[in-house]
């Protein structure tokens, strides 16, 4: 049994490792409740794909801020006029990964915050209206 504690040790310090490494996690909110919350503008979605993907396409109303210019660097003050602190702030993309990502830089910022792991086309296909072109 003592042979095996430096192993369980590594083990566990292992997966405390992957779990800081991860980051944010999707949220358990449905899109029916992230649905009702825009709706009410308790919140906010925030699309997080590049340009092109925004040009093809995006959901009426929705922010755009592209996770490259979160990875670039944007200052509080120009964050702080692109979205509000006072709304829980949905971040969306094409299959939920750039939003987690998304979700870390603006939680370092001091959001609510929570990715969705649906994205654009499950949010049109719950109802999610798109932008006139």
């Amino acid at each position: 049994m003592n042979a095996m504690k430096p192993l369980l040790l590594a083990l566990f310090t292992a997966g405390l490792l992957v779990n800081t490494l991860s980051g944010a996690e999707p949220t358990d909110d449905s899109l029916a409740t992230v649905k009702k919350n825009v709706e009410k503008d308790k919140a906010v979605l925030v699309d997080v794909r590049e340009k092109g993907e925004w040009d093809n396409g995006h959901i009426a109303g929705a922010t755009f801020l592209p996770l490259s210019e979160l990875r670039n660097g944007i200052s509080k003050s120009a964050l702080a006029k692109r979205i509000s602190k006072d709304q829980i702030i949905y971040t969306h993309c094409a299959v939920g990964i750039r939003s987690c990502r998304a979700a870390d830089y603006l939680l370092k910022h001091g959001y609510d915050v929570r990715p969705l792991k649906p994205g654009y086309k499950d949010l049109v296909a719950a109802g999610f209206k798109k932008a006139k072109e």
